[in-house]
């Protein structure tokens, strides 16, 4: 780098120059700098698990092996002193002049990968160290670590270089390990109950199973406009027809909607089916589940979420969309018309599109309520209007068996008693298609193959869908969506 260069350059340049000369050095040394193959014998936890309890000055005989990245050097003349970190934690390492290649720590550097051999002692000061008889340079890091005195605390640079992230804030790190720990202990409980997990196409034809637009794009061999799915519904009711009687999926959804604090393009979710049960069924499976789960993860069912208390034991409360509108918002809306729900919505301040009929605008007022519901609540009987994959009940064909699960003002789940008449399922399409016509972009379309599945015969069937993302932000207490998703869309 010549003079002129180090003026205009930053200072992450200049470490990084001093850190491609270091390499440099190395190799000259004959030390490649980026190795092969390690095997560790044991992890930091197992060390300070196991050996917690040895005297200070003692040194054990056995020899272990671990790897890691330094996050530390402290060098003292012909002692080194380091930290290693592993995904489970941090130990100090013991490098003594003696031992071979000694001289090359010249040369390495905080956030490089190290691979130590050596033995577990306890300092004079009580703490565990690995005192090291050989070591080897893993990789070496290229690109200077921020200052860990003060973190990683710019947003933005954290979900962008989560990679980065997970490094200085150990706490993400414990997030998405707390991530794998939900989803675990909800494939238990399912799996505990004779659910099967199955996978369906996430590249469709048609899309479905949901009321959103779609990402679209085009395959070049078969010369047709494809869709990524916005939910896995159909393709799981179809299984159901085929003979199956409890499946489920975890697994991603793609919806082309905007980006913020609760929502990400690309997202997590379980959906499940269950032949000759209804929707009342699924409630009870629902918060049993999602109670199963706290406890298991947290060991609790009590919990705080950003500063409110959650009880997430069962059963949760149960009332009917009608009968919340009445409750929190003051307003009768059944038996009302068209230009009643209209004034009543203008008045209360919800938006209604032109094409809105009276499943749409009841929909619309229900979303006043919805910040209101803080404990978990199930919302039960929607319109038919916004539910054409949902049963329509006994005696009143405008409403649906269908409930919502809110918690802390937010949905977190979805389900239906679902439509298994195919001429029923038939006309619901169509009428989605005349909401289409008159604007409305999130309508469901016409599936032939869909109708043509049930018209072998699906039995009556319940299914669930549970927005993943949201449930690992509640039991992580995360008040971002991109705090759950390891590498969330981000705008530019």
């Amino acid at each position: 780098m010549t003079d002129k260069t180090k003026e205009n350059a930053t200072r992450e340049d200049i470490l990084i120059e001093e850190q491609l000369n270091k390499l440099e050095k190395l190799r000259e040394k004959g030390v490649d700098g980026f190795g092969h193959r390690f095997v560790s014998t044991t992890n930091t936890k197992e060390i300070l698990d196991k050996f917690s309890d040895i005297k200070e000055g003692e040194k054990l005989k056995d020899k272990i092996s671990l790897a890691g990245r330094l996050r530390s050097i402290r060098k003292h003349g012909k002692i080194i002193f380091c930290h290693l970190e592993d995904p489970l934690g941090r130990i100090q390492l013991c490098i003594e002049k003696s031992v071979k290649d000694f001289d090359l720590f010249e040369l390495i550097s905080v956030g490089d990968f190290l691979g130590v051999h050596g033995v577990v002692s306890k300092t004079q000061r009580g703490e565990l160290t690995i005192w090291v008889d050989s070591f080897e340079l893993l990789s070496k890091s290229l690109r200077p670590l921020p200052d860990e005195w003060f973190g990683l605390k710019d947003v933005e640079a954290r979900y962008r270089q989560r990679y980065v992230d997970m490094v200085m804030n150990p706490s993400v790190r414990e997030t998405f390990l707390k991530r794998a720990e939900i989803i675990k202990a909800m494939r238990e409980y399912l799996e505990g109950r004779g659910f099967v997990e199955i996978d369906t196409p996430i590249l469709q034809p048609i899309y479905g199973g949901a009321l959103a637009e779609p990402f679209t794009t085009f395959h070049n061999d078969l010369k047709r406009q494809m869709y990524l799915r916005i939910a896995p519904e159909l393709y799981l009711k179809r299984a159901i027809v085929g003979g199956f009687d409890k499946v489920y999926e975890i697994g991603k959804n793609f919806r082309n909607e905007g980006i913020d604090a609760k929502h990400n393009p690309e997202f997590g979710a379980m959906e499940l089916y269950w032949a000759y049960a209804d929707y009342t069924d699924n409630m009870k499976l629902t918060e049993e589940m999602i109670a199963y789960i706290a406890k298991k993860v947290l060991g609790k069912t009590k919990i705080e979420y950003q500063g409110v208390v959650i009880d997430l034991t069962p059963p949760f409360t149960r009332i009917t969309m009608h009968d919340a509108i009445k409750k929190y918002l003051g307003l009768d809306v059944q038996g009302k018309s068209l230009g009643q729900l209209k004034e009543m919505a203008h008045k209360a301040g919800a938006k209604t599109p032109e094409y809105a009929d009276e499943g749409i605008i009841i929909n619309e007022l229900f979303g006043l309520v919805e910040p209101k519901l803080i404990q978990p609540t199930f919302i039960t009987d929607f319109p038919v209007e916004v539910s054409p994959l949902a049963k329509s009940k006994k005696h009143l064909p405008s409403i649906t068996e269908r409930f919502e699960l809110y918690i802390n003002g937010q949905e977190y789940a979805n389900a239906y008693t679902e439509e298994n008449d195919p001429i029923s399922q038939r006309k619901k399409f169509e009428d989605q298609g005349k909401l289409r016509q008159g604007g409305d972009k999130e309508t469901h379309p016409m599936d032939e193959d869909f109708i043509r599945a049930l018209e072998y015969g699906m039995p009556p069937t319940s299914g669930l869908g549970v927005g993943l993302d949201r449930l690992i932000m509640l039991l992580t207490n995360s008040a971002s969506i991109r705090d759950v998703i390891m590498f969330p869309v981000l705008k530019e």
